[in-house]
């Protein structure tokens, strides 16, 4: 009996150190794996860290070589805003501008032909520029009151004090004069009136259709228009320097006044009912041109006594408004 029970009791010793043989066999083995896991693992965070310190070094030499512009000295930055303005000044052609309290006052009361006139709100209500400014505005000179740093914006930070002008390439003239020129000169006169035709290559062809077929002048209004300014004086090709030109206040008031004074309206559009070439009046004439993408504007149109239309042929709709003002001129002047 206790020979079986040591022997049974043997056994299970035996067979239980045996199964813990293999349980840290197995456990070994899966230590090993472990290690082997944190290994790789760790040799990979290794390299992983090391690629990123990599990176984050080519990353901060980037940014260290995009701050270098930033680092440099003030004096360099306030030189090429210096230079970038000079470019951006030149490339805006002032020429033709005037600007400082002093300089702008000058130019004012040398009557000097002005094309428009920019200034802050306490030039123009100052005692020394508001009787000159106001009659300025009388007389067609568009002048706008803008705030300080608008005005640094249009003369790209210049110490413009408040005041800026730009000079127009001739002097216009009222349109009483205007009236009173051309009835005297011809017994059948034409005036071109241009409603808000803005681009000056356009107004600068018109007056040079315009003289060459011995228009006695144009009619621009203040607003929606371009001025005489040197661009239009240099498409016009000099035919600026003979023909008298008027800048009105209002386009619609002054076709009134020109129908008092015997003057009859006529409008060219794309919508009229009357051809050019069949249009026989012999009359003073006011032959009103509206831009190419607008027309005439609705109101003007209702002050036209004809609206005339040039006839196409070709599949295009609608033409240039200094190319319809030569056709126009041509037909009108040569029946």
């Amino acid at each position: 009996m206790n020979n079986f029970s040591r022997k049974n009791h043997s056994e299970k010793n035996r067979k239980r150190r045996k199964k813990n043989e293999d349980s840290d066999f197995y456990s070994k083995d899966n230590i090993s794996s472990r290690e082997n896991n944190r290994f790789s693992m760790k040799s990979s965070k290794k390299h992983g860290i090391k690629n990123f310190n990599e990176s984050d070094k080519v990353r901060t030499n980037l940014s260290s070589n995009r701050r270098k512009p930033l680092n440099k000295s003030k004096n360099e930055i306030s030189t090429k805003s210096h230079y970038l303005n000079k470019e951006l000044v030149n490339n805006k052609n002032f020429d033709d501008w005037i600007w400082g309290k002093h300089s702008v006052y000058e130019a004012l009361i040398s009557e000097r032909a002005i094309n428009r006139i920019w200034c802050t709100s306490e030039i123009f209500s100052s005692e020394k520029f508001y009787t000159l400014l106001k009659d300025l505005k009388l007389k067609g000179v568009l002048i706008e009151e803008v705030s300080w740093n608008r005005l640094s914006q249009l003369t790209f930070g210049a110490s413009h004090q408040g005041a800026a002008l730009q000079l127009a390439s001739s002097k216009t003239i009222s349109l009483e004069e205007l009236i009173k020129f051309s009835k005297n000169n011809s017994t059948n006169p034409i005036i071109l009136a241009l409603d808000g035709i803005t681009d000056p290559h356009n107004v600068g062809a018109i007056i040079r259709s315009a003289e060459a077929f011995n228009s006695k002048g144009i009619v621009i209004p203040q607003r929606r228009s371009a001025g005489l300014t040197g661009t239009v004086a240099k498409v016009a090709a000099g035919a600026l320097e003979h023909l008298s030109v008027s800048r009105v206040v209002n386009l619609n008031r002054a076709l009134d006044e020109l129908k008092k004074n015997g003057f009859l309206i006529v409008g060219l559009s794309g919508n009229g009912k009357l051809s050019i070439s069949n249009f026989h009046e012999k009359t003073p004439l006011v032959v009103v041109i509206g831009s190419e993408d607008k027309g005439i504007s609705l109101l003007t149109q209702k002050k036209c006594d004809f609206l005339l239309k040039i006839p196409l042929k070709g599949k295009t709709s609608s033409l240039n408004a200094s190319v319809a003002a030569a056709i126009s001129l041509f037909h009108l002047t040569g029946n």
